[in-house]
């Protein structure tokens, strides 16, 4: 089991870098190619939507073809798009180059989370999901104070290539520590018939909201707008805000270390992942209505406590893949993968958006974040209103 996890994480932790550096570097590529809130919200978003884009074909390919050997193949785009990125001349290049490196990691969390399922127990699933996320939580806590040191010494461009030497090593790690894929396990007479039967199943329909909103939207203030609210609404400094950005991060890594060893123990009591998300989606829903009511007074110790809180979304993942046959289990979650990122991307630019269109019409720059936040925490507690209606 160890071998398995190191071998996958190592991938994983770049790719977690990768998703939220642009936080670290948006004052950089502000300066340097004048980009506003919506550029940098595009920015940010275009690696999601690669990543997006290639998350149905994925599941197929996952459950037709083995985690690693998928894995490996789509992680050489992640190589080239670091590159391309080091080498980009304007926001356009920067767009597909960014959009090439999320179709590249696709698989960095799909390909271990098949594998799991395949491999593992139900209580280990639980277990190697919540840690695999710390994983990536510790990809973020990277992508903060250490990039902002590497900064002087190579740039953002020569950071990037930095990271594409790093991602091919992680792929000669893979291949050395995880095991050939082993055949897929037969399936029930659904599992040629695409998606249909996963979107409508009760447990998807019921979480798929939530998938959106809340856990798309706790990614795209960890990888993005987190920073630009410390900066512009809270007044730090660009090295400050890195700060804030490593605390924050850092306390997500021991929320899902916490995680990855309480659920297992909880499960075993009868309290599963539903059940913790219900009871912790309020208090999600309050610290984001204290975040916009707070305006500058809200820093990275408010942020940090409402991404913690919000890590309750998290176990909804390995829910939704225990609720089909391990046959369909790459498709299951990576149908799901789809909405998460699918929202990642939407709340990434929308807040973006909002944001320059409320300036645009009088805003202070601080009442345009609030504003702007204030509509999307309303979407959660709506998205958590149709949790509870589609309980039955």
């Amino acid at each position: 089991m160890t071998a398995v996890f190191i071998g996958f994480a190592v991938a994983y932790f770049l790719s977690a870098l990768l998703r939220a550096v642009t936080a670290t570097l948006a004052p950089a590529f502000s300066s340097e190619l004048g980009l506003g809130a919506g550029d940098l919200g595009l920015l940010a978003g275009a690696y999601f939507f690669g990543f997006a884009l290639l998350q149905l074909p994925l599941g197929r390919a996952l459950d037709r073809h083995g985690p690693r050997r998928v894995q490996f193949a789509l992680m050489l785009l992640a190589v080239l798009g670091c590159g391309l990125f080091a080498l980009a001349q304007s926001l356009a290049g920067l767009l597909a180059a960014r959009m090439l490196i999320g179709m590249g990691v696709a698989a960095c969390l799909m390909a271990p989370l098949t594998a799991y399922r395949r491999r593992f127990s139900p209580a280990a699933q639980l277990r190697a999901n919540s840690w695999m996320l710390m994983t990536g939580s510790l990809g973020m806590v990277a992508s903060t104070l250490p990039v902002q040191w590497l900064l002087p010494l190579l740039g953002w461009r020569g950071l990037f290539v930095a990271l594409a030497l790093a991602l091919a090593l992680s792929m000669v790690v893979m291949l050395w520590l995880v095991p050939r894929d082993e055949p897929a396990p037969p399936g029930p007479p659904e599992t040629g018939s695409g998606y249909g039967a996963i979107v409508r199943h009760p447990m998807f329909l019921r979480l798929a909201p939530l998938a959106f909103l809340q856990y798309g939207g706790m990614i795209a203030v960890q990888a993005l707008w987190a920073g630009p609210w410390l900066t512009q609404v809270a007044g730090w400094t660009p090295q400050a805000a890195a700060g804030g950005l490593f605390g924050i991060n850092l306390a997500m890594l021991f929320a899902f270390l916490t995680w990855g060893a309480l659920m297992p123990r909880l499960a075993t009591r009868g309290v599963h992942a539903l059940g913790v998300l219900a009871w912790g989606m309020p208090a999600v829903l309050v610290l984001m209505a204290g975040i916009v009511w707070a305006g500058p007074a809200a820093g990275a110790a408010a942020w940090a406590a409402w991404c913690v809180a919000s890590t309750c979304v998290s176990l909804s993942q390995p829910a939704v893949g225990q609720a089909f046959p391990a046959a369909l289990a790459g498709r299951a979650l990576s149908a799901y993968n789809l909405v998460i990122f699918s929202g990642v991307f939407a709340v990434q630019w929308g807040i973006g958006l909002a944001i320059d269109a409320l300036r645009a019409a009088g805003l202070a720059p601080v009442s345009a974040f609030q504003v702007a936040f204030g509509i999307y925490g309303v979407l959660c507690a709506l998205s958590y209103v149709w949790f509870w209606w589609r309980r039955a």
